[in-house]
């Protein structure tokens, strides 16, 4: 029998033809058995249930919060949702949701109780615990008791426990309030000398220390005069709210304070029991021993963790929100949340970018049921474009007819205040950081570094300025004068915007400004901020100013990107206990999951690209206060 053999030109194509047709069957299996899968999991979460399960008659709501408490989660929900099933990823705690938590059982009948376990919240700055710690405070006023435990705690956690009605802390466990300081590494004999880094600094304000690290080997007396100034302010207040929940006199609480090394001597550097010397917690207890505690006083359950009926925080919240429904139509009060450092461009959430935050003021302004912004800003600055962007957007929404007010958090200094100054009114915390009004930048140049290793750089240019940029070569006398007279004309505009939108003239903003950085407080007395207040205070000034009527005639409703179909679909897939459950035990599902999710996260980016038209780039001058605790 005659058999035909093929040419290696007609085996090779027959090969590349085998090896084609495998490829497709292979993606198309891949592709089959990962939707196959994803239905699977939408069908059994559909058939478990993903709703929130009931409270019970006399329940404790746990408190034990994981994570960074944020004004806005920094991850997309599909991202949050997936990482959150597979044990893994950053936590965060929403500020917002903690104080409606603490809101809704101060009157919730279900609610016998609170109990505080704070070890594991990564506390963000005084302005927001002291708006949890007053909420903690009106729910005990309300007769609901709340017991904190602790095995540690530092003194931000502490200022939340020192709220209940009893605080308890492990035989084995430390507490310690140790004041505030801020302290940073400088750079310049390890840039300049070691490694020949010379780096130019363009500024306009005395108290302007942001870059100073690079430049300096030690703190400048200016920043150390404005840093003492308003962080003994903040100081101060914190022992006073310590000493007004524990029942305690300021002066025992701050003598105790500056005393603890001779009492740590005393006890033998038994920390719990100065704790209890000092009087900032009732009692040393272990775990089990307050969840007896709780179980005697409570109702106990032998089928629940720790032995008494209760309800975490998470499970509280689903319950909260199960009767919920999204907020469509009537009159609003928009709140749009800006957190994070400001950069030009389209910024996820916990990031402020120039055109995504100017956008969520935007579709504040053109929806017709919103009748009042709330700007949160929670925000040490960045970009000065970007945050022109979103100020000039502020601007818009008053010409439309609708109140701005700004709510400052932790932060809003530099570019956080360049975004806010042109509100109808900006609340702060007496402990808030903000001013920071200056303008700085920063110039490497390596010249002398490339010498080190026998570079040299040479050349010619057309003109004097062409190449006056590159790092490579000593900066010209000339050029450092431009750089600074765009920071001196960025300075002016800064102080000159202040002038406008707070009424003041520019030498009494100058006056204030240079750079330096005040508490709330302070802010309020030289005329940077109005009045005092958290979020809720600014919410329903928003609401009269637009002359809303009463609370239950209008809503609050928070204006931020929402996922796409996709996204929301498996987050809410991965939060059911069934997706959750699939996500976490099976090797097949992180498998799928870890060659499928790339692609589809790059498919979804294409697709919003082409639905997307940006054009040009900011200008990235900075407007940033190295500030915050």
């Amino acid at each position: 029998m005659n058999q035909t053999r093929r040419g290696p030109v007609a085996s090779f194509f027959v090969g590349l033809w085998d090896v084609m047709n495998f490829t497709r069957r292979l993606i198309t299996n891949f592709l089959f058995f990962g939707l196959l899968f994803l239905l699977l999991m939408f069908i059994l979460a559909a058939i478990a249930g993903g709703s929130a399960r009931p409270v019970l008659d006399r329940s404790t709501l746990v408190i034990a919060p994981e994570g960074m408490l944020v004004e806005q989660y920094t991850a997309d929900p599909f991202t949050r949702s997936l990482a959150k099933a597979l044990g893994d990823g950053r936590d965060e705690v929403q500020l917002r949701d903690l104080l409606r938590a603490l809101e809704a059982a101060r009157t919730d009948r279900k609610i016998e109780r609170v109990f505080l376990h704070l070890d594991g919240l990564q506390a963000g700055g005084f302005a927001s615990l002291r708006e949890v710690a007053d909420a903690i405070a009106r729910l005990r006023a309300s007769g609901k008791q709340v017991i904190a435990f602790s095995e540690q705690m530092d003194q931000k956690q502490y200022l939340l426990a020192a709220q209940a009605n009893e605080v308890y802390l492990d035989p084995m466990g430390m507490l310690l309030l140790e004041g505030l300081g801020r302290y940073r590494q400088y750079f310049r004999e390890g840039l300049q000398d070691k490694l020949g880094v010379d780096v130019h600094l363009f500024k306009v304000g005395e108290y302007k220390s942001a870059a100073e690290p690079y430049v300096l080997d030690a703190a400048s007396p200016e920043s150390k005069e404005a840093d003492l100034f308003w962080m003994n302010d903040v100081w101060q207040r914190y022992v006073a709210d310590v000493a007004k929940a524990r029942r305690l006199p300021p002066a025992q609480v701050k003598s105790s304070i500056d005393a603890l090394p001779a009492a740590v001597t005393n006890a033998q550097g038994d920390l719990a029991q100065v704790a209890i010397r000092q009087g900032l917690v009732d009692g040393l207890k272990t775990r089990e021993q307050v969840e007896d505690l709780l179980a005697e006083r409570g109702l106990a359950d032998e089928d629940a963790e720790g032995g008494f009926r209760h309800v975490t925080l998470e499970r509280y919240l689903a319950h909260l929100d199960e009767g919920l429904r999204p907020v469509v139509g009537g009159k609003q009060v928009a709140v749009v949340v800006a957190e994070g450092e400001i950069t030009g461009g389209d910024q996820p959430p916990g990031t402020i970018g120039g055109d995504s935050t100017a956008a969520l003021l935007r579709e504040a302004r053109d929806d017709e049921h919103v009748r009042a912004v709330v700007l949160r800003v929670n925000s040490p600055g960045g970009e000065v474009f970007a945050s022109e962007q979103i100020r000039r957007e502020v601007e818009a929404l008053k010409r439309e007819g609708k109140p701005v007010v700004v709510s400052m958090g932790d932060v809003a200094a530099s570019g956080g205040y360049w975004i806010s100054m042109n509100a109808d009114r900006i609340y702060a915390d007496p402990s808030t950081i903000t001013g920071s009004i200056g303008i700085f930048g920063l110039f490497p140049t390596i010249p002398r570094t490339l010498e080190k290793i026998g570079v040299r750089t040479d050349g010619v240019g057309t003109t004097p300025l062409a190449g006056a940029f590159d790092i490579t070569r000593p900066l010209d006398p000339q050029v450092g004068g431009v750089i600074q007279s765009v920071i001196e004309k960025g300075y002016r505009d800064f102080t000159g915007r202040v002038a406008d939108a707070r009424g003041r003239s520019v030498e009494q903003v100058d006056a204030v400004a240079r750079g330096r950085v005040w508490s709330g407080a302070q802010a309020q007395q030289r005329g940077l901020v109005d009045a005092m207040g958290g979020l809720q205070v600014a919410i329903d000034d928003a609401a009269r100013r637009a002359k809303l009527g009463e609370r239950k005639a209008w809503r609050v409703r928070y204006i931020e990107k929402t996922g796409t179909p996709f996204e929301r679909f498996f987050g809410g897939v991965a939060e059911s206990r069934v997706g959750a459950m699939l996500l976490r035990d099976s090797d097949m599902a992180r498998t799928l999951l870890a060659r499928m999710a790339p692609q589809a996260a790059r498919d979804l980016r294409f697709l919003e690209k082409v639905a997307t038209d940006r054009r040009g780039a900011p200008v990235k001058a900075v407007a940033y206060c190295f500030c915050g605790l």
